[in-house]
């Protein structure tokens, strides 16, 4: 199913050359709307020379996590590990930043620019452990393609 929102995807990203942030609330739709498991999709950006994240465009519940430094929650140990991160479990985990009482899993998948992770796209999900082995590699695919144009 993943594998099929490729094209739109890319469709997306050339119909919207110029507005990085419609190109990116556009692709947060999309995932939202075709994928029954992801719940809350948006973007975090490093803030500036700041060590912590700043929330981009995103759909999903409205959050109080517009900031989140380096380190903190999942979102921020990826800013710092420049790794996937795949929380079938966000209860089992120690440094997790609570967004809703309905979220049950996270995946969050960093972007690189020239080699530097400048920010990710992170998914929460009302569903347990739904995240899989094609998830991280559409997610993956999806934030090579956003990166071309950041």
């Amino acid at each position: 199913m993943l594998q099929e929102l490729k094209p739109s995807v890319l469709t997306i990203i050339e119909n919207n050359k110029g507005n990085k942030d419609q190109t990116l609330l556009a692709i947060c739709e999309l995932l939202e709307e075709k994928v029954p498991y992801y719940n809350w999709v948006g973007f975090y950006f490093k803030n500036g020379d700041k060590n912590e994240l700043k929330l981009g465009p995103y759909v999903g519940e409205p959050t109080d996590h517009v900031i989140i430094p380096f380190g903190k929650g999942i979102c921020g140990q990826v800013a710092v590990s420049n790794e996937n991160f795949v929380v079938p479990d966000v209860q089992a985990q120690d440094n997790y930043i609570a967004c809703s009482i309905t979220v049950k899993a996270e995946i969050v998948i960093p972007i690189f620019v020239n080699g530097e992770n400048i920010g990710q796209i992170d998914i929460d999900s009302n569903t347990p452990d739904p995240f899989s082995k094609e998830d991280e590699d559409f997610l993956e695919f999806v934030c090579a393609e956003v990166a071309k144009i950041l």
